[in-house]
């Protein structure tokens, strides 16, 4: 397993050329793949990690050898921790009557994967929240989003980085923040 705090991801519109992109990206540079498969809408998404300098250089790879496939891409440099396992859907609240207590509730829905990555990433670094979920494409039309708990103010904070920089990209769906939400809402995606 490799060091380094930097995440790199690829979305890419075709398979073929994922598999591609992810030999070139692997033969190029010191990274540990984390994800490379097959998501919604016939698309392909990367996932790797390394030392900044490393993923750096396999993204220029994959944007080079993916061509007109590419999507998306990103370079987080200094992940927040709790990404990666929301990405692995491994976050998770540790007693069930916690569920009764949680005062909000924050849904941003992306047109990439990528873009909802990032989402999460900015808006973990900007308050005190809890990162439960980043879904990645499967069985919404190659959509992503994020699912993050936590007081309302601190929500509201988080929210207005994250959707600053997906308006940028024009990947914003849309994002809601439900006040005090129902348990069986919270239990769908959590």
């Amino acid at each position: 397993m490799l060091t380094g705090n930097a995440l790199g991801v690829v979305e890419l519109s075709g398979i073929s050329r994922g598999y591609l992109v992810q030999d070139a990206m692997l033969k190029a540079s010191i990274i540990e793949k984390v994800i490379a498969k097959t998501i919604c809408s016939g698309k392909y998404l990367i996932v790797i990690k390394g030392q900044v300098a490393d993923v750096d250089t396999a993204i220029k790879v994959a944007k080079e050898t993916g061509g007109f496939a590419i999507i998306n891409t990103t370079v987080i440099p200094n992940l927040d921790p709790q990404v990666f396992p929301a990405l692995a859907g491994a976050n998770t609240i540790e007693k069930p009557e916690d569920i009764k207590h949680i005062g909000a509730l924050l849904v941003i829905e992306t047109f990439s994967v990528v873009s909802a990555i990032m989402a999460a990433d900015f808006a973990a670094k900007e308050a005190e929240l809890k990162l439960m979920r980043i879904h990645a494409a499967m069985a919404v039309g190659g959509k992503g989003f994020v699912v993050i708990t936590g007081e309302l103010a601190a929500l509201e904070a988080a929210v207005k980085p994250a959707v600053e920089y997906i308006k940028v990209d024009g990947m914003l769906a849309d994002f809601v923040i439900i006040k005090n939400p129902h348990e069986d809402v919270l239990k769908e995606l959590i």
